[in-house]
């Protein structure tokens, strides 16, 4: 197992790792799309864009359903649209959703250590939702979304001193084991809700830590340190 004791900052994804919201997020996309007048083809382009990239912010998703998969000029008023109606379709999911297991239990047995999320997903909704989740008091060092996007918030909160290293970051995407990376941040991949498709193979290459959800880092659910399950 990994060793949480020598980091002074603990960074979550959201959806996959603290919320078990992946494929609520793929009916909202379907929804959203279908709400626009998109196609049942349509939309699924959209849900397979989405899941492809994992983990960047649903402005760019929208952007890219406009302009190629609707073949459209992409104006404002047309992805203010779809912002609206995806955050009520993901709102009215998100309030009933599972939570990861162990989050209170993991958080007191760490108490030096800051806790940070930084999520695709879109920032005042985020911490609107975690507070009425009565989750947003464990996240003390700040809950982070788009329109920024992972790599800019890491950049920014880590010249700021906000976010201290040592650091890790869990997360469930390609995206959150790459921009994680570049900010110099260790990782674990948690592969119990990931929609990913072929992450046993993308961990594998990757020399990538797997676990299958945050349970695991307190040793009441089975993990995997290595690819044995890959």
């Amino acid at each position: 197992m990994t060793d949480l004791s020598r980091y002074k900052t603990l960074v979550f994804d959201c959806d996959g790792v603290v919320l078990n919201s992946n494929q609520l997020k793929i009916q909202a996309y379907y929804a959203t799309a279908q709400n626009y007048g998109a196609s049942h083809e349509q939309s699924q382009a959209l849900v397979d864009y989405h899941v492809e990239y994992g983990g960047i912010s649903r402005f760019v998703k929208f952007d890219h359903f406009l302009r190629e998969i609707m073949h459209k000029p992409v104006s404002d008023a047309d992805i203010q649209f779809l912002l609206a109606d995806f955050g009520r379709e993901v709102e009215r999911r998100l309030l009933g959703c599972e939570v990861a297991l162990g989050l209170h239990e993991l958080k007191k047995s760490m108490p030096h250590t800051r806790w940070m999320m930084i999520s695709g997903g879109d920032q005042d909704e985020l911490r609107r939702l975690l507070a009425q989740r009565n989750l947003a008091q464990l996240f003390d060092a700040g809950i982070f979304g788009s329109p920024d996007n992972k790599d800019q918030v890491m950049a920014r909160e880590i010249a700021s001193g906000n976010l201290a290293k040592p650091a890790i970051f869990f997360g469930d995407s390609k995206y959150d084991h790459q921009s994680s990376g570049r900010a110099g941040l260790d990782f674990i991949f948690f592969s119990g809700w990931t929609d990913v498709e072929g992450w046993q193979q993308y961990c594998r290459e990757n020399a990538i830590i797997i676990l299958p959800r945050l349970a695991s880092l307190l040793g009441t659910e089975s993990s995997t340190n290595s690819f044995d399950n890959a």
